[in-house]
């Protein structure tokens, strides 16, 4: 835990006005004043690290115009089956439904614009200029996708990811980096076995979401959080597991304060203007309640503009 001012990290970006992990919504994140700007990474056929938020590649792309009969037997593309030169022939846009309509139909037009996937390297590299020509300093906040999936495919994703952060600079807790993921085994084997010194955050869902085989009931209980405060900096969980509705107002579940008493950072996710949660009437009343009276340390959004003007004063 820090005594810092409450951190933003832009959630794949500004993604509230771009389409998600694409370098224009990250420049816009970086000119809204984003402490933090998220990647997550998944590795390509030819062990390429690309941000992109899923192992899939279908929702958010023209993939099946392009590379019909590419497909797996679930009807699924997967980011797996295609080097990066494929992968750049793609059109990217607004998250997609499964039955083709937007997920977040009031933001950027779907299927419009002139987007594309990017890996890793290139976003650090528009970071660091954009570090260099404002003179503001933005993190990076990069999230190991599926580590056990991607063993299974034939690529221990972690020692590469490293490999390129040591080689960008990022190498000490004192790095304006944290290194998150949704496996606890995975965040313990970075600590433990990879031996890395950066911040670790250790992501908490939904045990339904089937995100890994990581009991997520079981990290949240005091015998969870010990062991996350052995290995991890702080704690990303899902926003509705800081609090629970009474009578039409939310009260404090205790996961900040028992966190905090382990000296754990808070960093839930995700606020979004477009998608507010039961028991809250307005953005701003949303960010006040979760940095204001619980006292979480950061927040993911798709707008960073919006909730920086919400931080309480």
């Amino acid at each position: 835990m820090s005594d810092q001012k409450p951190v933003i990290i832009a959630h794949r970006g500004a993604s509230g006005y771009l389409p998600e992990h694409t370098l224009p919504a990250k420049a816009l994140a970086y000119a809204m004043g984003a402490d933090y700007l998220e990647q997550d990474v998944v590795a390509t056929r030819d062990d390429e690290l690309l941000v992109m938020h899923d192992i899939h590649v279908d929702r958010v792309t023209n993939v099946a115009d392009v590379f019909p009969g590419r497909a797996r037997d679930d009807g699924r593309f997967y980011v797996r089956d295609f080097d990066l030169a494929e992968l750049r022939r793609l059109s990217v846009w607004e998250r997609m439904n499964p039955d083709g309509t937007a997920v977040y139909p009031e933001r950027f037009p779907a299927r419009s614009g002139s987007f594309r996937v990017h890996t890793l390297g290139a976003e650090i590299e528009l970071i660091r200029g954009l570090n260099a020509s404002t003179g503001r300093v933005a993190g990076i906040y990069p999230e190991i996708k599926r580590p056990a999936w991607h063993k299974e495919q034939g690529v221990d994703i972690a020692p590469i990811m490293l490999e390129l952060l040591t080689r960008e600079g990022y190498t000490t807790r004192d790095d304006p980096v944290f290194l998150q993921c949704f496996d606890a085994a995975e965040v313990r084997r970075l600590r433990e076995e990879l031996k890395t010194d950066l911040k670790l955050i250790q992501l908490i869902g939904d045990n339904s979401w089937k995100e890994s085989t990581t009991d997520y009931h079981a990290l949240r209980t005091d015998a969870g959080l010990d062991e996350i405060a052995r290995v991890a900096d702080g704690i990303g969980p899902w926003l509705e597991q800081l609090y629970v509705v009474d009578d039409g107002r939310p009260r404090s579940t205790g996961l900040v304060e028992r966190a905090h008493a382990r000296g754990l950072a808070v960093h839930p996710y995700t606020f979004r203007m477009d998608s507010l949660p039961e028991g809250f009437a307005s953005f701003d009343g949303l960010v006040g309640f979760v940095i204001g009276e619980l006292g979480a340390d950061g927040l993911f959004t798709d707008f960073p503009d919006l909730a920086r003007r919400a931080l309480p004063a």
